[in-house]
């Protein structure tokens, strides 16, 4: 007879100390080969051993560590995928063995995630759902998904849906909707694996190579809040809505519906969006749907999300996205003979970008998008990516360079650069790349890990992908929305400007009228003539002024699409030019 149960027991307090002590001994090993070969060795006459093993030794190290994280699953993974973004921290060699780090664990014994559900919810599954199904669809570091149907009037049918043995009536049953369900002792876990990181950071901040580059109380607290983000499923859910608010008026994309009657805080029910995953090429092109297509999506939508929403999907790995053929009419305008859907799935790792990155972003993408050195500097800027006392100018140098040398090629072509052109290149900015000027913001990790991982599904999907034909066609877009949107301002100034302007040599003249009429007296007879040549002067600059203003208005109207606008304010600039011209004159007869 079923029994609600309102508190799990896990009573194990030895597996988990035999836990804590894995881990710390793990991580205590490291640190003294870490110790013994990068400080003491080199101090000993082994420098050259030390530094022609570094490479190998780092490698071993990490792939030690990604060995011990499958095994242990939970926040093991978590720890390994976080780590791999940290390359403004770890050296290439671990974050490079770490990136393809996915949750690579075996599934839960499902008598003990049925509890878990069943306390959730606080009724047996059969009460809950029409049909659910034992052998999970997904396992993850974390939880686990299920694939299930909701109840629609019908009477209950058999739980056991994942076995051979499949009741006669359910065999053609459709799965609307996937439960994800949280890990039996995941917070035990957590808190176990936290305690564990937390004695290593303690020794880590006595370890100079780390202290040096690396804030390790901050990265623990970052860490641990991602942490207990991802396994809030009703922050998760609030953030798939967010997103399909986001992505409502865009075709082509499609986020699954969040079934809050069956979500709690450790399970989400979640519409079946289950469909050709991103990665399984063949099937996409057999599905009639151009992988070229999906690469220009999946990069499109990324720079809505980073650029304009200030919201992104921060885990973009192969297991949370989908293609989802629709139809096999041709579709217009497209490669693909088949209509289709770019799904996301998983929002437990989102990303927020706070509007002075978001500011500093599109001045980046702008700066690269017109190969403007100066605008890039400025976005560094921005940013606050910058060590105080970089070199801007040597910087802004590196960046033209950069520009000459690599713009336009595409991944592959990227790749497979000329090692004599990339030794001239390294050569020339040495001194620069070794101080490496910069710093990370705690807020753009994410984003630079998930641009990471877009980068190579791209190039996966389409290995011709040039990233240089989307950025300089949205470089373009945010440009002309910066002019637009400025439209009413540069307008609304310029009347500003010309009033004040205007009003100024009326002042001028009533003073000089007041001179000539003697009821201002004058001691230097020169000065009514060089008062006189002060009026043409002024009378320059304000025609200066405003043929700046409007020149600089019409430019900005111009690139925003505005050209009956545009050309108004140019002709305006050619009139204001041409009163410069002929108030010089008048101010040289004088």
């Amino acid at each position: 007879m079923y029994k609600p149960v309102n508190a799990i027991e896990y009573n194990l307090p030895t597996m988990l100390r035999a836990r804590y002590r894995r881990i710390v001994l793990f991580f205590g090993r490291i640190l003294l080969s870490f110790t013994l070969w990068d400080l003491v060795l080199p101090r000993l006459g082994f420098r050259k051993l030390s530094n022609n093993t570094r490479s190998e030794r780092l490698r071993k190290s990490a792939a030690a560590f990604r060995k011990l994280a499958i095994q242990m699953g939970g926040v093991m993974i978590k720890v390994g995928q976080f780590l791999s973004s940290r390359v403004d921290v770890l050296p290439a060699e671990f974050t490079d063995e770490l990136k393809e780090l996915q949750d690579e664990v075996p599934a839960e014994d499902f008598s003990e995630i049925r509890k878990v559900a069943e306390a959730e919810f606080g009724m047996p599954l059969e009460k809950k759902f029409a049909a659910f199904e034992e052998t999970p669809l997904a396992a993850a570091s974390l939880g686990q998904v299920h694939r299930a149907s909701l109840k629609k009037n019908q009477s209950p049918t058999l739980i056991n849906m994942g076995g051979e043995s499949i009741d006669s009536q359910t065999k053609n049953w459709e799965p609307d909707v996937v439960v994800k369900i949280q890990r039996p002792k995941i917070e035990q876990l957590i808190e176990t694996d936290l305690a564990a990181l937390r004695t290593v950071g303690g020794w880590l901040k006595h370890y100079p190579p780390i202290r040096k580059r690396a804030n390790i109380p901050a990265l623990l607290s970052e860490f641990t809040r991602i942490l207990l983000q991802e396994i809030d499923y009703l922050a998760e859910g609030r953030n798939a809505e967010t997103f399909a608010e986001n992505f409502k008026n865009v075709p082509g994309v499609r986020v699954p519906k969040v079934i809050w009657t069956h979500t709690t805080k450790r399970a989400l029910t979640l519409e079946n969006v289950w469909a050709i995953k991103i990665t399984d090429y063949e099937g996409i092109s057999k599905a009639g749907v151009s992988r070229e297509e999906v690469a220009s999506r999946l990069l499109k939508t990324y720079l809505k999300q980073i650029f304009e929403d200030g919201f992104f999907h921060a885990d973009p790995h192969p297991g949370n996205l989908f293609v989802n053929p629709l139809s096999s009419k041709p579709v217009s305008g497209s490669q693909s003979s088949t209509a289709w859907e770019l799904t996301f799935v998983d929002f437990g790792m989102v990303g927020q970008v706070p509007d002075n990155l978001r500011s500093g972003l599109r001045e980046l993408m702008i700066g690269i998008g017109t190969q403007d050195a100066a605008r890039v500097i400025k976005s560094y800027q921005m940013m606050d990516v910058l060590l105080p006392g970089a070199d801007l100018e040597l910087l802004e140098r590196l960046e033209a360079r950069a520009f000459e040398r690599f713009w336009g090629k595409n991944m592959s072509e990227l790749t497979q650069i000329d090692y004599k052109q990339m030794k001239e290149f390294v050569d020339e900015f040495r001194d620069l790349l070794f101080d490496l000027p910069f710093q990370v913001p705690q807020n753009m990790i994410f984003l630079m890990r998930c641009v990471g991982i877009l980068s190579g599904m791209c190039t996966g999907l389409d290995p011709k992908f040039n990233l240089w034909d989307y950025l300089s066609p949205y470089a373009q877009k945010l440009m002309a929305e910066e002019a637009g949107t400025a439209v009413e301002i540069w307008l609304t100034e310029i009347e500003k400007l010309v009033r004040a302007l205007v009003r100024v040599p009326l002042k001028l003249e009533t003073v000089l009228m007041k001179m000539e009429r003697g009821e201002l007296v004058v001691q230097n007879p020169e000065t009514l003539r060089e008062v006189q040549k002060l009026k043409g002067i002024f009378r320059q600059v304000t025609g200066g002024i405003i043929f700046g203003s409007m020149l600089l208005g019409s430019v900005q109207l111009y690139l925003g699409g505005e050209e009956l606008l545009s050309g108004i304010l140019f002709a305006g600039a050619i009139i204001a030019l041409i009163g410069i011209y002929l108030a010089g004159r008048e101010n040289n007869r004088n």
